[in-house]
């Protein structure tokens, strides 16, 4: 398990291995708001590791105001998309010499009200915290189609979902009106467990093939918006993301 900062992933891993009965968990910490701590994370486990059978990408965040990352990209397309994009990457060749193996990559519903120019992502105009957060989730599912169509789903398997809202912290970082209709509307909100069934179902599913290249809600393959599902916006996305965390194509 990998997470920003060491003490509360350290003990997220230790509530899993005592949640769950033989369970061997590691916790990791690596800031995603920095591609070299993403490099360096991904050599980690590389390192420690002779397999890899599932990936999931599930870090995310919203922030109240404009925040760059360590490379000064904006923060929220940084953390949501470029972190996850390097690292699946980075990790894809281990990947596929554990096959069957898959990629589950959270997204959100938010992408459909999405713009997103891959020319101008690192430093988007008319900047708001939701605008930049749906342009990061629209990112997610672009990549994991354009990603798809690059592999071969007896050997890596990939597919996105839209969790559903839950009650997590993710919302206070709007900040403002949004920010104060989260806090106040969280205690009404599903459980986060009830978020993570999706992504359970999709990682543990005895025969996933038939999600590669699919979003997914409830469980069910569904239909993600237009701009989401263009291959031409995929793959422009998929040439400016590598050129921006220095990877060849």
């Amino acid at each position: 398990m990998a997470g920003r900062d060491r003490e509360p992933t350290e003990a997220a891993s230790r509530f899993v291995a005592k949640s769950i009965h033989g369970a061997t968990t590691e916790g990791i910490a690596a800031d995603f708001g920095s591609l070299i701590a993403v490099q360096e994370l991904a050599a980690n486990v590389l390192a420690r590791h002779d397999r890899l059978d599932v990936l999931v990408n599930n870090a995310g965040l919203i922030t109240s105001r404009p925040t760059r990352s360590a490379e000064g990209f904006e923060l929220t397309i940084a953390v949501n998309h470029l972190a996850p994009f390097l690292l699946t990457n980075l990790l894809l060749e281990r990947l596929r010499q554990s096959a069957p193996a898959r990629v589950v990559t959270v997204s959100s519903g938010e992408h459909k009200r999405a713009r997103l120019d891959p020319a101008t992502m690192t430093h988007p105009a008319n900047w708001t915290p939701l605008s930049a957060y749906g342009s990061s989730k629209l990112a997610n599912i672009a990549f994991t189609f354009a990603l798809s169509r690059r592999l071969d789903p007896a050997v890596v398997t990939v597919c996105c979902l839209h969790p559903r809202v839950a009650g997590t912290r993710l919302g206070h970082g709007a900040g403002g009106l949004s920010g104060v209709a989260w806090r106040l509307t969280r205690p009404f909100m599903p459980r986060p467990h009830k978020a993570a069934e999706t992504a359970i179902f999709l990682s543990t599913i005895a025969d996933p093939t038939p999600s590669h290249g699919t979003y997914v809600i409830d469980k069910a393959v569904s239909l993600p918006g237009p701009t989401a599902r263009d291959e031409a916006f995929g793959e422009a996305l998929w040439a400016e993301s590598a050129r921006l965390v220095g990877l060849s194509r």
